[in-house]
């Protein structure tokens, strides 16, 4: 500290003004300079000669504060993570390191795939996914989601690759700095330059699992640091101020209400029972939070959630915009002098944060969900409990139906030949890349999920190992197998009936149930429909579903692939499953034409006969309580030439911008 201050000393409460510590005149706002080519163009900032350094002096956009930018700052540097080209390498997520799996001896694959080292060549690629240059500078939701799906589509790709032992790069060790690295080298990302205040695109409530995600979008610039800061010119010279601040429980913060933060500022080394042992200095980050302790500008702040399965790893939830109230100087249990900043929630935001803390509380029993109908509306059938609320009228329940978790097979349904199950004898389970394994050669080779059973990609059938496989029960191929992942809350809507939504975050990919129910035929349901009963719990492969893109892109990785996998499905046989009398969770997810949840074909083995059955995954990140929905499709019958529209189309209440009005 200064003025006086000893190393470890820290003033009692007023005995010195605070302010007098915080307004300390950094030279030149403590912008390093550089001495660059003589003949290059110099600003008319600086001294002739020499240039700004990141992050100080980069551009920025402060056209929300009035000020004059000087130019776009880039987030901090990848490369600073990257290991010697050729070196062996670990490309894992920030959540896998204690799930490493070996891989199979190369002698055993029957096919030959080609990965191409990536290279940091700044080619812009961003047409590939459908982004304009303008949109990188200032983006939409579409775009937002678009430059999400694309960085998780590459980091999910990665890391099946990695699993499978068939990429080592010799650049980037985790797979999430590797796809950030990949998206900011190409020009897939949005909100470019820094801003004050609310990012286009990005929703109060959006939750990352990877900060990296927050970078692409321009919410927080930041692969690391807990503090954002963008430097301006403005009326009184020089400022830098704080747009966003990370808060993910690495200092002493208090974030026990959900509307004020006690903030610590950065800096001020650790001894080894993680106490401050000196002071933090007034520079960078806590620099740009005193400056805007002044002029009280909006900043961003996203929570850093534990996770409850795995403590090593966090989500992370934009939780609206905050202003500081109040900064002070206190004394840290080592003897270090900390600053601490109080943010107050700015009024009249969408709950964010509050709705983690309300989850947590029902989770712990106390207080008890409001509207609660029924603790577990499956009575044990699964490994988690799924709530009955309702919250909106006096309806106690939904129409009655037994709680099954799967499929019904009557016995007169024709099935399909029998297939050959895997003979992984002798292991734990199957391993990626190791071709022995019939159940991945049927995948094309591929193990169809990577780390926390996350589907690494849409495909036209996902094989999955059955009952009459080999390997262990809880071998990774069983997915859609094992029940439930996330506790399930089926809930009255204002206006759809009853919904279907989640306590706990789930990540782009994840698991969500089977659509469970009795399996009929097109005669049998042509039958239903003549005899007036409803259709409304049926689900019909033989539908038209809308495409859309979810996979990775081959040419981000410089990946030569000869025959590239398609995301069109190829059921073996059509497959209709009524769920009206027999079903699970899965009949109450409504229909949306923007849904946050995609269906995809799964086969697997029971009694020496392969079945196929329709599992649901995660399109996107979906934070906890928002509504589960996939889209209903449409009947061939409205495609048809010539034909009427079927009768009984249902008026559409998603509320998406891409809504179509109407489905069947």
């Amino acid at each position: 500290m200064e003025e006086g201050l000893g190393q470890h000393s820290v003033p009692p409460p007023g005995s010195i003004d605070k302010y007098k510590i915080l307004d300390i005149k950094p030279i030149r706002s403590l912008i390093p300079v550089f001495s660059k080519n003589p003949q290059g163009q110099s600003s008319g900032q600086y001294p002739s000669g020499f240039s700004p350094f990141f992050p100080f002096g980069g551009p920025h956009d402060s056209s929300t504060t009035g000020a004059k930018p000087r130019r776009t700052a880039m987030p901090t540097p990848l490369q600073a993570f990257r290991s010697p080209f050729g070196e062996e390498e670990d490309l894992n997520d920030n959540d896998d390191f204690s799930n490493k799996r070996s891989a199979a001896s190369q002698s055993t694959r029957v096919k030959l795939k080609k990965h191409k080292v990536y290279n940091d060549v700044h080619v812009d690629l961003s047409g590939l996914v459908g982004i304009s240059p303008g949109q990188r500078d200032n983006g939409n939701r579409e775009v937002v989601n678009t430059v999400l799906m694309t960085f998780d589509a590459l980091r999910r790709r990665l890391s099946q690759l990695v699993d499978a032992k068939e990429l080592n790069t010799g650049l980037i060790k985790r797979t999430d700095l590797k796809a950030g690295n990949i998206c900011m080298t190409k020009g897939i990302r949005t909100n470019q330059p820094k801003r004050v205040g609310s990012v286009p695109g990005v929703e109060i409530g959006d939750i990352f699992f990877f900060r990296m995600e927050m970078c692409v979008v321009g919410l927080h610039a930041q692969s690391m640091g807990g503090i954002d800061a963008l430097h301006i010119q403005g009326d009184r010279g020089e400022e830098t101020l704080a747009v966003s601040i990370v808060s993910s429980g690495e200092y002493d913060d208090e974030a026990d209400d959900g509307d004020v933060i006690i903030y610590t500022g950065q800096g001020g080394n650790f001894n080894k029972k993680d106490k401050h042992v000196s002071d933090q200095k007034l520079h960078k980050g806590n620099l740009a939070l005193d400056r805007s302790s002044r002029t009280h500008n909006e900043i961003r702040v996203i929570r850093g959630i534990k996770d409850a399965v795995n403590p090593g790893a966090k989500t992370y939830v934009y939780d609206g915009l905050y202003k500081i109230q109040d900064s002070w100087v206190e004394k840290a249990k080592g003897g270090g002098g900390l600053f601490k900043y109080k943010l107050i929630r700015v009024p009249g935001q969408p709950s964010a944060f509050a709705v983690w803390k309300s989850v947590q509380k029902w989770k712990a029993g106390f207080p008890a969900r409001t509207g609660l109908i029924l603790a577990d509306l499956s009575s044990g059938a699964e490994s988690l409990p799924v709530s009955l609320v309702n919250e909106v009228d006096n309806v106690k329940s939904p129409a009655f139906f037994t709680y099954f978790h799967s499929l019904r097979h009557p016995k007169s349904f024709s099935l399909m030949q029998p297939s050959h199950s895997c003979s992984c004898s002798g292991k734990k389970a199957c391993v990626p890349g190791d071709l022995d394994c019939s159940c991945i050669r049927r995948n094309e080779g591929d193990f169809p999920y990577i780390i926390n059973g996350v589907l690494a990609n849409r495909k036209p059938l996902v094989h999955e190992c059955g009952p009459t496989c080999q390997c262990f029960p809880n071998c990774k191929n069983r997915v859609s197998q094992t029940g439930l992942k996330h506790q399930m809350e089926v809930f009255k809507t204002k206006d759809k009936g009853w919904g279907l939504r989640s306590w706990d975050p789930i990540r782009a990919g994840a698991f969500i149930c089977e659509y469970a129910g009795e399996v009929i035929d097109k005669a049998r349901l042509s039958q239903l429909v003549q005899e007036g009963d409803t259709d409304e719990y049926v689900f019909d492969t033989t539908r038209i579903y809308e495409s859309f893109k979810w996979n990775y892109e081959p040419k981000l990785l410089e990946e030569a692939i000869t025959n590239e996998s398609s995301e069109d499905y190829a059921l073996p046989h059509p497959l209709i499953i009524n769920a009206k009398n027999v079903g699970n969770v899965a009949r109450f997810m409504n229909h949306s034409c923007s849904p946050n949840v995609f269906w995809q074909p799964v086969l697997y083995e029971e009694n020496n006969q392969s079945f196929l059955h329709v599992a649901f995954f995660a399109l996107r990140h979906i934070p906890p309580m928002h509504e589960l929905t996939y889209d209903y499709g449409s009947d061939r019958s409205d495609h048809t030439e010539g034909s009427s529209a079927r009768k009984g189309r249902k008026k559409c209440l998603c509320g998406s911008s891409n809504c179509r009005g109407s489905f069947t």
